[in-house]
């Protein structure tokens, strides 16, 4: 039996090297014993998912793009923050004619090292666009006008632009 095989490891040793021993001995049992049902009760009755079944929960809905703007509030050339309600003025100008169907927007703070290597703080928004990746190219150049006119409206160095490829059901 695998119990005396492990204790008689102890054997003869005494003080510290028994207990090493010993706690090895418990270790080298509870891992097996209690690693595996832990693992497999996550799983409730069910058998673990085949490869066919989470490929299909991956690929459900369609093919979509999803583009974030950081867009900040302070001004470069000293002027005062672009307030909530020009923001939204922005918004409603700019964005909702070119993106009718929808948009995010999230109140945010950021922080980025501008032109001069200064670290800067300021209240942001994350403005958060999908579309049909179908449309990407036209959706290009109207993302693109957008950054351009709040740049220059609102005296900002950059506006980043991050986009991910992903699946969107409706």
């Amino acid at each position: 039996m695998p119990r005396i095989h492990r204790f008689t490891v102890a054997q003869g040793r005494t003080g510290p090297q028994r207990r090493t021993a010993l706690t090895a001995a418990a270790v080298a049992l509870a891992v097996p014993a209690v690693g595996t049902p832990v693992a497999y009760a996550t799983l409730g009755d069910e058998a673990p998912a085949s490869r066919s079944t989470a490929s299909a929960l991956v690929t459900r809905g369609k093919a979509y793009i999803e583009t974030r703007l950081l867009l900040g509030t302070e001004r470069t050339d000293g002027g005062p923050d672009v307030t909530d309600r020009q923001f939204l003025a922005f918004i409603d100008e700019e964005v909702t004619p070119r993106f009718p169907n929808g948009l995010t927007i999230q109140d945010g703070r950021g922080q980025w090292r501008d032109s001069n290597g200064v670290i800067e703080r300021e209240r942001s928004y994350e403005l958060t666009l999908l579309y049909p990746a179908s449309e990407a190219r036209v959706r290009d150049v109207q993302i693109e006008r957008i950054r351009d006119a709040y740049e220059k409206a609102y005296a900002q160095e950059s506006v980043a632009r991050l986009e991910e490829r992903t699946t969107a059901d409706f």
